[in-house]
């Protein structure tokens, strides 16, 4: 398959146009393709007048011709197939490996563990999809929340409900198995090409559990609203993994609880793993028209059907510590994250339509080790305690505090709702944000936002809307790992994921589960591990 890159045609412009200029760009006739389409498309808006911009994929007729276009042009690459098999290993396994944590990390890791022949036990503190959502939809309404069931834990993990991006710093052939396999349970097929892709929350949580379905299919057991509660270690080797059901017989476990996991981290610390604190960033969600945000960044071609939901991406670094944005959904909401009692968290999420009035991201802060002492237990009880401040300043039921973007860089706590109406479903109550954060934090998020504001115009508009806190941007713990990802403290565990401080995000963390399950795979034999 070749790849054509940097085919930049107009709005009006569409596939049939992108293939065309791409045989032209190589030279070949149409008779010489046996397919093509369009393998990624993103937008050029830098110049003022938004360009689109193609690679095209062409599968030629004849067998091997790519090979001739090795070195042909900077703009043309081979794409090799993602060929990722794994090879199972002959050491004997007495019972089924277990995952904790049906996250995007222990969900893809219980795929290729169950298709690998492993029949692997997966244990989610949460419920599953439909009662999950339930859960969530009345936390919404009343106020009443479940702490095993919600924004943070459930079927799907913390990235169910949110904007289903699939973006991605890591570079790693296992992305496009992810895709491949999302695709292959009803994802949208504009995830293969789309430069920012996307599923939006509510395709996501059909394609979830369909792949937890084809894990059942092959002899995994999923165990819903069942927490790891424990561990049984002799001489530094996993026993067992204890439950509320009783103890499970396990020698090969993959940790995969998420971000959020304070309950898990503190049983692990307690058991004698080492808990270390690692960066994460706090602040809030900003949210503005997202009409307002398309004419910044599109300028007067704003509302071209062939442009995409429009999208920013800033930071500015104030002194050792990074303002930025983060998770940003076009057309979404801001939602309510919290998982304990009486601590208010903010998230967000979108449709896969995009189509809300409002866009919103996080604004953030860097917060690193070096600010606990290395001490994760320190960096939770941060957490915390931001997310008790944000629940007072609330008024209680989980209400949030906000305040427009002019009146935190003015530290006033006013609120003065006209066209960008707050999304957070539990309502939002007027406080000064900057009150609530440490005086270096809140210097610095208004340093940034003032510099987000060169970058793209009316980003600190008065209309525009802050609502606190966003505390759970990634894990503040890391627990350590060795060359071939097992625990350095228990033999037998695999830290895995976002929770244990490996990945940020539905594909990095998809990937990691892969990893992860790859090893264990190559380690062991299935034989004797299905369940009669």
């Amino acid at each position: 398959m070749l790849l054509v890159r940097d085919i930049r045609l107009p709005l009006s412009a569409g596939e049939q146009e992108a293939v065309a200029a791409a045989l032209k760009k190589t030279g070949l006739p149409r008779s010489g393709i046996a397919k093509s389409g369009i393998a990624k498309l993103s937008v050029d808006a830098r110049h003022g007048r938004p360009n689109l911009v193609y690679t095209v994929a062409l599968e030629l007729a004849e067998k091997g011709a790519e090979r001739s276009f090795e070195h042909f042009a900077p703009y043309v690459s081979i794409a090799a197939p993602v060929d990722f098999k794994v090879q199972n290993g002959t050491q004997h396994l007495a019972h089924p490996p277990v995952v904790c944590g049906l996250g995007p990390a222990g969900l893809f890791a219980a795929l290729l563990l169950a298709r690998q022949g492993f029949c692997p036990v997966v244990l989610e503190r949460g419920p599953a999809m439909e009662e999950r959502t339930r859960c969530v939809e009345q936390f919404n309404k009343t106020g009443v929340l479940n702490e095993n069931a919600n924004i943070q834990f459930g079927e799907g993990g913390a990235g169910t409900f949110s904007d289903g991006k699939l973006t991605t710093r890591i570079s790693d052939p296992l992305c496009a198995f992810v895709t491949k396999t999302l695709l292959q349970h009803g994802a949208p097929e504009d995830i293969a090409y789309k430069q920012r892709p996307h599923i939006g929350t509510d395709e996501l949580r059909g394609v979830i559990t369909s792949i937890r379905r084809e894990i059942e299919s092959l002899g995994g057991r999923v165990c819903f609203n069942t927490p790891l509660t424990g561990l049984s270690i002799e001489n530094g080797v996993l026993r067992g993994v204890k439950t509320p059901d009783g103890e499970i017989p396990c020698e090969a476990l993959v940790l995969a609880p998420g971000h959020s996991a304070r309950d898990t981290f503190e049983m692990l610390g307690d058991a004698g793993f080492e808990l270390h604190a690692k960066s994460f960033s706090v602040g809030f969600r900003a949210e503005h028209l997202q009409s307002k945000i398309e004419r910044s960044l599109y300028h007067d071609a704003a509302g071209h059907p062939a442009l995409v939901r429009g999208e920013y991406q800033l930071s500015h670094h104030v002194g050792s510590r990074c303002v930025y944005t983060f998770c940003m959904c076009p057309g979404g909401s801001v939602v309510a994250a919290a998982s304990e009692t009486g601590r208010a968290v903010t998230n967000g999420m979108s449709l896969h339509a995009r189509d809300g009035r409002n866009a919103n991201a996080a604004v953030v802060v860097s917060v690193n080790e070096n600010d606990f002492g290395g001490d994760a237990r320190k960096a939770i009880a941060f957490q915390r305690e931001l997310e008790e401040k944000a629940y007072r300043a609330g008024g209680g039921g989980y209400a949030a505090p906000a305040e427009n973007v002019q009146s935190f860089l003015r530290g006033e706590g006013r609120l003065h709702i006209s066209q960008v109406e707050p999304t957070y479903p539990r309502g939002v109550t007027a406080y000064d944000l900057g009150s609530l954060l440490p005086e270096e934090l809140t210097s610095a998020l208004r340093t940034g936002l003032s510099a987000f504001e060169r970058r793209l115009s009316g980003y600190t508009a008065p209309e525009a809307v802050l609502t606190g806190l966003e505390t759970r941007t990634s894990s503040p713990v890391r627990l350590r790992r060795n060359e071939t990802g097992e625990s350095t403290d228990v033999e037998g565990v695999w830290p895995c994921g976002e929770g244990p401080g490996y990945a940020g995000g539905i594909m990095s963390a998809a990937v990691d589960g892969l990893r992860c399950a790859s090893r264990i795979a190559g380690r062991y034999s299935p034989d004797g591990t299905g369940r009669e």
